[in-house]
């Protein structure tokens, strides 16, 4: 997907030393360093003060449609934020201002995505009929579409790389039993972004780890993987979930996820669970494509040990 580059992403500091005074007078030469510190830092805080703005003006325009009552508009929100994060991303002035955007309640983006995309709908109840005979038209709220729940679940996932603190208000809205819920009832395009938003939300959070244990996570991943019938796409993603997520709590005796290979081998039987625990261990070194190519070839490799037997 092509984006616009944003605003903020566009820099117009110049690194280069000014050029030395015509005079050779000590004193002028010390007072034009500093005046031209000043106004360098002068001009650094003007230009922070407008990526800043520009910054809460985005997530303000996206959230106020992310709460929207019908979900086409949520959609529309939704799709601004992504947009958002994806240009936020490229710079690391942006980060930390978003960073600091999501202290202030109004400006939180995580909360927004759990009570209304992520939303887990009460099909079949009724609470009160008092609307029938009420002069109050009632107020309807259309249920998250299958596009909805999965762009959301990439804004999430966005917000908490960008922002790991986000993790935490994941945890307050019970992320990992939602997701764990799609995981298991939605269809093929939000399976594959909520295995992604897992290990976003699970990366260094020891409490979301134990949610994900607890909800027999590693069970739901390897009965999809194992499952021919499946969507080959989606046994891929899940092979990478697990190269990732043993990858990054590898080595940790403290883990809440500390018995992780013993679950992988007791569910996918020793050969694979070996092939996933050393596979795990790829291009640490590697640059970030590199990196993302080896992790799709060890993935097709696991699929196919599994397919073997």
């Amino acid at each position: 997907m092509n984006l616009k580059e944003a605003l903020w992403s566009k820099t117009t500091d110049s690194k280069e030393p000014p050029s030395p005074s015509p005079s050779g007078d000590p004193e002028s030469e010390a007072a034009a360093a500093a005046a031209t510190s000043a106004v360098e830092e002068l001009v650094w805080s003007l230009k922070k003060q407008r990526i800043y703005r520009e910054v809460t003006l985005a997530l303000r325009t996206g959230l106020r449609d992310a709460c929207a009552d019908f979900s086409f508009l949520r959609v529309r929100g939704l799709r601004f934020l992504l947009k958002s994060l994806r240009s936020i991303a490229q710079s690391d002035s942006s980060i930390s201002l978003f960073s600091q955007t999501q202290s202030i309640p109004e400006l939180q983006v995580v909360p927004v995505l759990f009570e209304h995309s992520l939303k887990e709908t009460e099909d079949g109840k009724v609470g009160s009929l008092d609307h029938i005979i009420s002069v109050e038209p009632m107020k309807v709220k259309s249920p998250p579409t299958d596009s909805e729940v999965a762009i959301a679940l990439r804004v999430l996932e966005g917000c908490c790389l960008l922002h790991p603190e986000s993790t935490h208000l994941a945890h307050e809205h019970n992320a990992i039993p939602v997701l764990m819920n799609v995981l298991s009832t939605r269809g093929v395009l939000e399976q594959g972004a909520c295995l992604d938003a897992l290990i976003s939300i699970m990366l260094d959070s020891s409490a979301n780890q134990m949610d994900f244990e607890a909800c027999n996570g590693i069970e739901e991943v390897a009965e999809l993987i194992r499952d021919k019938q499946v969507d080959e796409n989606l046994r891929l993603k899940c092979g990478e979930f697990l190269l990732l997520l043993i990858g990054h709590v590898n080595g940790r005796e403290r883990s809440p996820m500390a018995t992780i290979h013993e679950e992988v081998r007791r569910l996918l039987g020793e050969k694979s669970s070996s092939l996933i625990w050393a596979a795990s261990q790829f291009g640490s070194t590697l640059d970030p494509d590199q990196r993302l190519t080896a992790l799709h070839i060890q993935a097709r490799r696991v699929l196919e040990s599994l397919d073997l037997y």
